[in-house]
């Protein structure tokens, strides 16, 4: 019983997707949410593919067994496409703040990938770029609820982008040391890192039910 509840955690960055997704065959979403709405669907091909680079690694050539690259990738999609998202709600709050962090989130991806880490490392994902990441959506969730407070708004929890953040920011903020800590955890205590992963893949599964409430919630404009 715990192998099948084993297996079916170590796909679920593949078939939790699935669920927002089937949101998307049946409403269509409003163009606030279609940086969200290309999330899901790249997610899905890159996580696809991360997976089934791990399950063949014994047969593919040792060039390419190594997924660390693709979720280095992942790590900068969803950067990119969660900020636009941010920033198209149009609250008016910490505005120029929130369209000069992609700008410089570029810079130290140029910085950190010129100098210091290889993007296609074999034997390692950037631990640093996961977390800088993380750190970085959570600013952006955060400022969300502080301008709700500021400003007197209510909370309307059947308000597609307020699931949306909320599962962001559940999200960023469970993974946020994992991401941290994780290459060296992989070093100094190999075990314990792999099943901490499992960490990870439990809150991209209730990431992607609060994005499916979000599209649930959606009206079309």
């Amino acid at each position: 019983m715990l192998k099948i509840f084993q297996i079916v955690i170590d796909w679920s960055e593949v078939w939790a997707l699935l669920i927002p997704i089937s949101l998307l065959l049946i409403r269509k979403q409003p163009a606030v949410l279609k940086p969200v709405v290309f999330y899901v669907w790249i997610a899905l091909v890159i996580n696809l593919a991360i997976d089934m680079t791990w399950k063949f690694r014994t047969i593919l050539p040792a060039a390419y067994n190594s997924n660390n690259y693709l979720y280095n990738l992942h790590s900068v999609i969803r950067f990119f496409l969660f900020s636009a998202f941010f920033i198209r709600l149009r609250q008016p709050f910490l505005t120029t703040v929130k369209k000069v962090i992609p700008f410089c989130f570029t810079a130290f991806m140029v910085i950190n990938f010129g100098f210091y880490e290889n993007f296609f490392d074999y034997w390692k994902l950037s631990s640093r770029l996961l977390s800088v990441e993380a750190i970085l959506l959570l600013f952006y969730t955060l400022q969300y609820y502080l301008f709700k407070i500021n400003d007197n708004v209510d909370v309307n929890i059947f308000n597609s982008d307020f699931w949306i953040v909320t599962g962001l920011g559940i999200y960023v903020t469970i993974n946020f040391f994992i991401f941290l800590l994780y290459n060296e955890l992989t070093i100094r205590m190999q075990h314990f890192a792999i099943s901490l992963w499992n960490a990870h893949n439990i809150s991209y599964v209730i990431f992607n039910l609060f994005i499916a409430k979000g599209f649930y919630e959606s009206r079309e404009q």
